[in-house]
């Protein structure tokens, strides 16, 4: 995620609600972790929003003023939040205009990372509808993004990281930021490859996935001797995607995947169902792209 001598903060999208404070908190301590400064991002919305069909609208210094006012205050909020909770921790408020997912793609290609929260509204409204802008942010950005659920989740110990590998270079991508990540947490990690085998069974797979674990081993064995103090554990397993990488991350201190790729085998789309663990995981998902 970071290069020694690297200052690029950890920027982390401020929710209006004071009582979602999860991802400010995780962006905050990883900051700290990592020394890093903090810059915490309130985007305004659109003079339209939330006007309804026989409301004056007001006029635009009159919008503009009363929006400006409000966003401050969400910032100063968050700040008091951030300095309480560490004190020393170089902290950049930016209040900006526009779209969101516009603004914080925007932020991603001088960060470190960004951190995003997200709660589950209902059954039909999930974490990832229409108002939400994690998707479209995961789309274009220059950096990992993080995906912080509300509530904060409860993670097992010892303390574990999982991370999808498929064999594509968002992957391999991947794995080197959740090694980065173990060895900062003094954490275990788990590098799951996931065989979907397709719909039309072949009779011998013993070879595909002889050639998939090896695939596997070569993909974690560099990493291994730059984080010699990681507890690596590499497993193939069969199953979906989705479904295998939620229930890994059940209690995980976070599920590192690519934002997109495919490997070269069928069945083994870690980057098509990068979408599907942002919906369902358990934990933080840390959504990684490709270099360059």
């Amino acid at each position: 995620m970071s290069r020694p001598g690297d200052r690029r903060p950890v920027v982390v999208g401020v929710d209006p609600d004071p009582a979602r404070r999860t991802a400010l908190a995780w962006a905050a301590d990883e900051a700290a972790r990592r020394r890093l400064p903090l810059r915490a991002v309130h985007v305004e919305g659109v003079p339209t929003r939330g006007l309804r069909g026989r409301e004056v609208p007001p006029s635009w210094e009159e919008w503009n003023e009363a929006l400006h006012g409000a966003g401050k205050q969400v910032l100063e909020q968050a700040g008091d939040f951030v300095a309480a909770r560490h004190p020393r921790l170089e902290l950049d408020l930016l209040l900006a205009e526009g779209d969101p997912a516009w603004v914080l793609r925007e932020q991603s290609g001088e960060a470190t990372a960004v951190v995003l929260g997200s709660h589950h509204l209902s059954r039909t409204r999930e974490v990832f509808g229409s108002a939400s802008v994690a998707l479209p942010v995961m789309a274009h950005t220059r950096c990992p993004l993080v995906v912080v659920p509300e509530p904060e989740h409860i993670t097992q110990d010892p303390a574990c990281f999982v991370v999808g590998v498929d064999g594509s270079a968002h992957s391999v991508a991947a794995v080197d930021v959740a090694f980065e990540a173990a060895a900062l947490r003094g954490a275990e990690l788990r590098a799951l490859l996931v065989w979907e085998p397709g719909p039309l069974r072949i009779f011998d797979e013993h070879g595909p996935q002889q050639e998939a674990r090896r695939l596997l081993s070569e993909i974690v064995a560099g990493r291994r001797d730059r984080f010699p103090d990681v507890e690596l554990r590499h497993e193939l397993v069969v199953g979906h995607p989705v479904q295998v990488l939620t229930e890994a991350s059940a209690h995980a201190l976070a599920l590192v995947v690519g934002t997109r790729g495919r490997g070269g085998f069928t069945g083994m789309l870690l980057g098509s169902v990068s979408q599907g663990v942002l919906h369902h995981a358990r934990c933080p998902v840390i959504a990684v792209p490709s270099p360059g």
